[in-house]
């Protein structure tokens, strides 16, 4: 009786806290803290990371401001606390070798500027104050100098006596009609601008309307960037600066080409980084990315140290004895993502190249030195690799073997691993999951018990939350298809519910329980009564080369057969009311939303944001051009029927769903006019179709853009679905 007792009180206490916890809510995404920037010490004791925040802005009312800080744990269970704090954000921080200093970035008079700071207290100072700014610092090995990146603008090329001591123009050609060479670039300013006068003056006249932005002179192939075109190339260049307040940065590279993913070499000598295989090549045609030495000595010197015709090499990552080499290659062109490669490393040399068997994408190469007792020795240590890569989705965390070349899985594929960093035997990295969008923990080698560090999404502990069952389809070309149902967040086992099919973009994007950008919109869809159906269809990251390329001139049909099974079983469920289906999905899958609704007359209304309808105008409209040869043919080609019936646009007359259709003004990845096309095509025919532009929105507005624009966008997801299929939906039928 007494035992009964207990178990009934305990049962009523679960009930009880679970009435008392609130439905995630359109502003909780305000209340999410992302952390990400994780550096150990050298000696293994601390941490370094960075927490991006979302704050109300002081100044104006409603809107709100991101702000990124660093943050230090000594690697126990609420032991964090903030190095940096205030209105400007801080980020990029690196411990130095003695493990006494860290340096990181930091916008001065809206340039970055690297900042030095003393672990043992006091006030962080300023190291460096470059006209071009200052990011990407890494210490020297022996403490002494930081190397870091500045972006030098085409213009500022020109007058560079150190970048570009002739002060000429580049050895390609910048392509202007009617000009055999770059001497036009050489401007005398002897020349007095007068549009009524010479051929020289009114040169010079045009010249100065671009100077005063009166016009823009564009001769580039890559003319797009992500929110404005952009006619000048902007160029990153390698400095090296003493770590002694007032000292001067010394350039390491020069001319008109850009390094990155930069690397000391253990002897401090030089470093590796990355730029265009061919300098003879515009960088906007030149395709092949290589490995170079650079020297630290200030002399200039490069020397190739990995690059292939066709081949793109990078992200070089040194081990620790400067003896061996990994880095990511992949083809340049087509459909692809990058293997792991390994050679031995002499200095400027590098041989014995080897790749790696993993059919995943795998990134963020870290080098370590484990002891023996981690691969079932006693005293031995070896150098090895952690990584990470999308798979079945999650982000697991991977063990890489460089004297086996055998890889290990760490972590499972219900979580994901958003950033980490290791050193010996001790990893610490950031974890997403269904329970918790992001937090920071600790573990060892093995990755299998791992402790939680900090507390900063804590508050969802208070909230309902809905959690993904997995299954599986197989499809028409004998793949495995992984899709998840969620079921609302309140949910009554005698009650009917919608349900939304939410799909990705990409096309080689993949969501999963693991998966962190979609962590909001699907547990505020679910809070509000929906239950949602989310897949990986053929096309996919996540699941290997052949599955990526399995769309391959069929973004539509295949794709479709594939999230529409999994909806089909979603919609078999008892809890489901076949008639209240709705359907979105963004870039990409805008694309395949209006692909759908112009094939299937089973959604009641949908949602397509920031999409592509027209492949043949995508081409010269987005940013993301290259989508087109890689995965169908040029306009102009033999093949180009392709891209008409791969078009959604091509069946807009089939659509009569209602459509609410989204697109950044600012969103040059895929075109604003593409959207434009179906919004006028479909109101002409009459049909029911809404269209709303965010003014200086990016193709980036629902991962990193204005936070109120961002929760305007939820929340006209669910507005217009209520209107169709809501308590009063049969008053606008």
């Amino acid at each position: 009786m007494i035992k009964q007792t207990f178990l009934f009180i305990a049962m009523t206490a679960q009930v009880v806290c679970a009435q008392t916890k609130s439905k995630i809510t359109a502003t909780d995404l305000t209340r999410i803290k992302l952390v990400g920037g994780i550096e150990l010490a050298p000696d293994g004791q601390r941490a370094v990371y960075t927490l991006t925040t979302i704050e109300p802005n002081p100044d104006q009312k409603e809107e709100y401001d991101y702000k990124t800080h660093i943050y230090l744990t000594g690697l126990k269970p609420g032991d964090t606390k903030a190095l940096t704090r205030g209105p400007e954000s801080a980020r990029q921080a690196t411990w130095s070798p003695d493990g006494k200093w860290i340096a990181f970035a930091r916008t001065v008079k809206a340039k970055s500027q690297i900042f030095i700071m003393s672990l043992d207290g006091g006030e962080a100072w300023q190291l460096t104050n470059s006209t071009y700014g200052a990011s990407n610092p890494i210490w020297s090995p022996d403490g002494k100098r930081i190397a870091f990146t500045g972006g030098v603008t085409m213009a500022q090329m020109l007058t560079d006596s150190l970048l570009n001591p002739a002060k000429g123009g580049p050895s390609w050609s910048l392509e202007k009609p009617g000009f055999t060479n770059n001497n036009f670039i050489k401007v005398d300013k002897k020349v007095k601008a007068n549009p009524d006068g010479s051929l020289a003056e009114i040169r010079a006249y045009l010249n100065k309307d671009v100077e005063d932005k009166k016009a823009k002179v564009i001769t580039r192939l890559n003319f797009q960037g992500e929110a404005t075109t952009e006619p000048d190339i902007t160029f990153s260049h390698l400095y090296v600066i003493d770590v002694v307040e007032g000292a001067t940065p010394k350039p390491l590279t020069r001319g008109y080409a850009s390094y990155v993913a930069a690397n000391w070499l253990p002897n401090g000598q030089g470093l590796l980084a990355v730029s265009d295989r061919d300098s003879l090549k515009h960088p906007d045609r030149e395709q092949d990315n290589a490995i170079f030495f650079i020297a630290a000595d200030g002399s200039g010197k490069k020397t190739l140290v990995l690059g292939e015709e066709g081949k793109s090499y990078g992200a070089p990552e040194i081990s620790a004895d400067g003896k061996q080499l990994a880095f990511l290659v992949s083809p340049s062109e087509g459909v692809n993502f990058s293997q792991i490669g390994l050679a031995a490393l002499n200095g400027a040399t590098a041989s014995g190249i080897q790749l790696v068997t993993f059919d995943r994408a795998a990134g963020n190469l870290v080098w370590t030195t484990i002891s023996g007792s981690a691969k079932g020795k006693k005293a031995a240590t070896s150098e090895v690799i952690y990584f990470t890569a999308s798979s079945n989705g999650g982000a697991p965390l991977y063990r890489l073997d460089p004297a086996t070349r055998q890889v290990t899985q760490l972590t499972d594929f219900e979580t994901g691993v958003t950033g980490f960093d290791i050193v010996g035997n001790r990893v610490v990295l950031a974890r997403t999951e269904v329970a918790n969008p992001s937090e920071l923990y600790v573990t060892d080698e093995t990755a299998k018990a791992q402790t939680k560090l900090s507390n900063h999404n804590d508050w969802v502990a208070q909230r309902q939350l809905s959690f993904p069952q997995k299954r599986t389809y197989k499809n028409s070309l004998g793949q495995t298809v992984d899709y998840w149902i969620m079921k609302p967040t309140v949910f009554e086992a005698n009650k009917k519910y919608p349900l939304l099919l939410n799909m990705h973009g990409g096309p080689t994007a993949m969501w999963g329980p693991g998966e962190q950008s979609m962590w909001h919109e699907f547990q505020y869809m679910c809070a509000q009564g929906y239950g949602i159906v989310y897949a990986n269809p053929r096309g996919s990251g996540g699941y290997g080369i052949n599955f990526q390329r399995a769309n391959i001139k069929d973004w539509g049909t295949g794709p479709a057969e594939d999230v529409l099974a999994a909806e089909s079983d979603a919609a078999k469920e008892a809890w489901v009311d076949t008639s209240r289906q709705v359907i979105t999905g963004g870039s990409y899958a805008g694309y395949l939303t209006a692909w759908i609704v112009g094939h299937d007359n089973r959604f009641k209304a949908a949602f397509a944001q920031r999409g592509v309808y027209d492949l043949t105008t995508f081409l010269g409209e987005g940013n993301a051009w290259r989508l087109i040869p890689n995965y169908f043919a040029y306009p102009w080609s033999a093949d180009a029927k392709v891209l008409e019936t791969n078009s959604p646009y091509t069946f807009v007359q089939n659509i009569k769903t209602p459509l609410l259709i989204k697109h950044g003004e600012n969103d040059l990845r895929t075109g604003p006019i593409q959207s434009e096309m179906m919004y006028k095509s479909l109101k002409i025919l009459g049909r029911p179709v809404e269209y709303v532009r965010m003014p200086g929105a990016t193709h980036e507005l629902s991962r990193t853009g204005n936070v109120r624009q961002r929760i305007d966008r939820i929340l006209r997801i669910y507005e217009f679905f209520e209107r169709y299929i809501g308590p009063g939906s049969q008053l606008v039928k």
